[in-house]
């Protein structure tokens, strides 16, 4: 297996780079930063919000920030990925003077863009040039890494602005219906909701809700509903004054001792870590 890992200090660049036969993203995966995916090899499927797609080789997928997504292995377990994680803070978003090329980014919840072999080309040279900064940590690397992270992101935008992008198809019928679950979830997470219920509310089994969400999505149902909720949460005391019980109750949970043990567990943070850096 081969990796290679960069965090800064402030969370506003993340660079990793891996090779392996399998690899799961952690339990919830959502954050703050725009996420650019770059499958250098393999296949795997990513679920993206309410669906599950098939990236191959070549392909990128920019993710928006607090968009709930998660890869699992496909056929081809053995795989090569690059990943950039960039702040908003750290890119020029405003219109104007060729910015607007960037605009993609703020209305859709994720990009994906399948490159020409041409294309390939140039994407490879900015990654490999990315990693070689990462590894020397010249002076001023990190700003280095971050324009040259900037300029994947112009190429898939100008992509995406062209409106060529292929139709997106389920894996199969059973991920297009846990697509209408997951819908069904994000726009119910708030109320009282079970296995059971959701089983009994789309005429499944719970049993077989539990085995196929689990494939399709690669959560389990409690996993991805206690996901929904926190990433709720979370933008609510980033961007509110409402009381943590408050929040507590209106993403669900019926119990704030309970939202905190799983705030921590999903976040690594308590509930309040987030109030005191609005």
């Amino acid at each position: 297996m081969e990796q290679l890992h960069y965090h800064n200090d402030a969370g506003t660049l993340i660079v990793s780079h891996r090779k392996a036969q399998s690899h799961h993203m952690p339990v919830s995966h959502f954050h703050s930063t725009y996420e650019i995916f770059y499958l250098m090899s393999g296949q795997r499927e990513f679920f993206i919000q309410d669906r599950t797609i098939v990236v191959n080789e070549g392909d990128m997928v920019i993710v928006s920030p607090n968009i709930l997504h998660r890869t699992t292995d496909a056929a081809r377990t053995e795989h090569e990925r690059f990943i950039v994680n960039i702040h908003p803070s750290s890119m020029a978003m405003a219109p104007g003077n060729g910015q607007d090329v960037l605009l993609p980014l703020l209305s859709e919840a994720y990009v994906i863009v399948r490159s020409t072999l041409h294309e390939r080309q140039i994407i490879d040279e900015l990654v490999r040039t990315i990693q070689q900064e990462i590894r020397e940590q010249k002076q001023g690397f990190e700003f280095y890494a971050l324009t040259l992270a900037q300029q994947l992101l112009i190429r898939c935008c100008r992509h995406a602005g062209q409106g060529s992008a292929e139709p997106l198809v389920a894996p199969s019928p059973m991920h297009e219906r846990i697509s209408e679950i997951v819908r069904y979830i994000n726009n119910h997470y708030m109320e009282e909701l079970s296995l059971q219920r959701i089983a009994d509310h789309f005429f499944v089994s719970p049993y077989y809700l539990s085995r196929t969400f689990k494939e399709a999505t690669g959560f389990t149902f409690v996993e991805y509903l206690n996901s929904v909720r926190i990433k709720e949460a979370k933008q609510l005391l980033e961007h509110s004054s409402m009381k943590v019980g408050s929040i507590a109750r209106k993403v669900g949970f019926g119990s704030v001792t309970h939202f905190g043990r799983v705030f921590k567990e999903i976040t690594g943070y308590v509930p309040l870590h987030y109030r005191k850096v609005k």
